[in-house]
């Protein structure tokens, strides 16, 4: 192999963007910063389905160089695949994917490597599972019957030997485990003999402790009190929470002490990391924030793309609203919808006395997409999406509960409504024929004068910041990984056009000690909610835009602050020092 710089990302996301994952890769693989720190990146995952053309294995911009799964045996790959295909009963999938910043214009094509796993070789998977438990404690027989991880073990042996392959092993190749998933693979790195590889762990999160946060009534308020007087008391999870090893992502994430090198998204990421058991309290663990969009645009821009989302409301519910609040989000217990409506209960008291309108649209499903022929006939039948009705193709099981919150709301509020919108996309194609004909998803990113986003977990926050860089005020709380990176760039100094939220402000409430922390419940995060979210609003109204001037100044601070936050700040100063120090750690035997 020769001495350029490798960079193999393992990920479930090797194909297509599902998550936050995705929006990383995307931002490193159109990255200058990126493509000049690495001169190869390959992308490495399970292949999920073998339904389906070949022209779209790879997804919509993929290329397919060989697919012993569809009968494409490229005669250039075919002598060293044809072998490990052989030998571990896998098919292999080889190709490229191009990324594009439509912006900027940069792309990249790195090279995809996927893997049909379903029928592998059970004596070398078992074998390899065997090594895992001598080398690293990592007991696979409790986790095997859970595909979650079963995939991800058997990916790991045939992963390395391709990529010996193609010629991409070597002291210049670095690993890359995003999340739990590639963490075998980098397991089978470290194994690897006569090979210097390095490895590191991406962590997106903590997966033990998003568990438990979401678990608790208490959620952050009572997880982050309880992390802080742990960390004190020089206690680690299972300590205080309990054994957690039945948990294969606890696991996984746990092994990711013998890596290199550590990347967490946030702060509070590595904190966690922390206080998962001791050997990571002197692990290499960097701070490697995600970055957000850096668009520049007008007042008349703004306000153009604000015009349809007015036009939207007035068509939906017949009144043209002053105020555009947004919230674009999963439909899961981290993103703490519950306390949009909280912030907008005491928002909504306060335009009745200033005589001021609002609307939220909320864009949050739990399922696929929506077909265009099911939304024109729930449109036409019963007014979605002011309207809804339970069951498919409307409201599944977790949105119909959220969508009665959603009516008391709307039945208790005169000046701001909400639009509950249980769909993927925002143009007319996927939301209907009363929304604007020349409405984009840009639009309500755009034109948003306030976006939520008060998770009780949240590991970074890429989604509750996109509108910062178009003059929108980003309410985020205190636990959002975004945070450190906003502190970073304004020197900790406060800005108009974010809002944090701390609910796990405990006030003057006293908690003699961890047993005490442990008890705050749902009550008393409730409590601690309400005056939150009371200040929150108060903050809001405050904030406001009330004319251009406002508008543009809002604009110009928001562009400022998004700048210095966008992929290639992070690549340059947080993810290729993290990279060196990786490769040039010296290894004890």
């Amino acid at each position: 192999m020769s001495n350029e710089i490798t960079v193999v990302h393992v990920t479930h996301e090797a194909v297509g963007k599902i998550g936050g994952i995705g929006a990383v890769l995307h931002g490193f693989f159109t990255c200058d910063s990126y493509l000049k720190a690495a001169d190869r990146s390959i992308l490495v995952g399970p292949l999920f389905t073998t339904e389906g053309p070949l022209s779209e294995r790879l997804g919509e911009d993929g290329e397919v160089l060989y697919s012993s799964v569809d009968g494409l045996i490229n005669p250039q790959y075919a002598p060293g695949f044809r072998k490990i295909e052989s030998l571990y009963n896998t098919g292999i999938v080889y190709g490229r994917r191009t990324f594009v910043d439509e912006r900027t214009g940069i792309k990249s094509s790195p090279e995809v490597l996927l893997f049909d796993v379903r029928r592998v070789n059970k004596d070398l998977v078992n074998e390899f599972k065997r090594v895992l438990y001598n080398e690293f404690g990592v007991q696979s027989h409790l986790y095997e019957n859970l595909w979650e991880y079963e995939q991800y073990v058997r990916l790991a042996p045939p992963a390395i030997a391709t990529l010996k392959a193609i010629d991409a092993v070597g002291d210049s190749t670095t690993i890359v485990s995003h999340e739990f998933m590639g963490m075998p693979t980098a397991l089978a790195a470290i194994l690897e003999p006569h090979c210097d590889m390095r490895t590191v762990f991406y962590a997106h999160e903590a997966a033990t402790m998003r568990r438990i946060v979401e678990e608790h009534s208490g959620h952050d308020t009572m997880f982050y009190n309880v992390m802080k007087q742990a960390h004190k008391d020089g206690l680690y999870v299972s300590e205080v929470f309990g054994e957690q090893s039945s948990y294969f992502k606890h696991t996984l994430v746990e092994a990711s002490k013998h890596c290199d090198h550590i990347y967490a998204v946030g702060d509070y990421v590595a904190d966690e990391l922390r206080f998962l058991a001791p050997e990571f309290e002197t692990a290499d663990i960097d701070i490697v924030y995600n970055g957000i969009p850096a668009y520049q645009i007008s007042v008349a821009e703004k306000l153009a793309s604000k015009q349809k989302l007015q036009v939207y409301c007035e068509n939906l519910l017949g009144y043209r609203p002053d105020y555009v609040f947004t919230h674009v989000t999963r439909l899961v217990k981290s993103k703490g919808l519950w306390r949009d409506l909280r912030v907008l209960y005491t928002i909504e008291r306060e335009f009745r006395i200033q005589g001021k309108t609002g609307v939220l649209f909320l864009l949050s499903t739990e399922v696929s997409r929506r077909r265009t022929q099911d939304i024109y006939k729930m449109e036409s039948a019963y007014g979605w999406p002011v309207s809804h009705r339970e069951n498919w193709p409307d409201l599944s099981g977790g949105e119909a509960k959220f969508h009665a919150q959603v009516q008391e709301f709307n039945a208790r509020s005169r000046n701001i409504k909400i639009i509950f919108i249980n769909q993927f996309g925002f143009s007319r194609k996927h939301c209907g024929m009363r929304m604007p004909e020349d409405m984009e998803f840009m639009d309500i990113r755009k034109g948003s004068d306030v976006e939520f986003g008060q998770s009780i977990y949240e590991p970074f926050g890429i989604a509750q910041l996109e509108p910062l860089t178009f003059g929108g005020i980003c309410v985020i709380s205190s636990v959002c990984g975004c945070c450190g990176f906003l502190r970073d760039v304004t020197s900790d100094q406060a800005v108009k056009n974010v809002i944090v939220a701390d609910y796990t402000d405990l006030h003057t409430q006293n908690y003699a000690d961890i047993e005490d922390l442990l008890q705050i419940d749902r009550p008393v995060r409730e409590r601690i909610e309400a005056g939150e979210s009371e200040k929150v609003a108060m903050q809001i109204c405050s904030r406001l835009a009330n004319d251009e001037s406002e508008i543009a100044n809002m604009l110009e601070t928001g562009y400022q602050l998004a700048e210095n936050m966008s992929w290639d700040v992070v690549v340059k100063n947080y993810l290729v020092r993290g990279l060196e120090k990786a490769r040039h750690k010296l290894r004890i035997p």
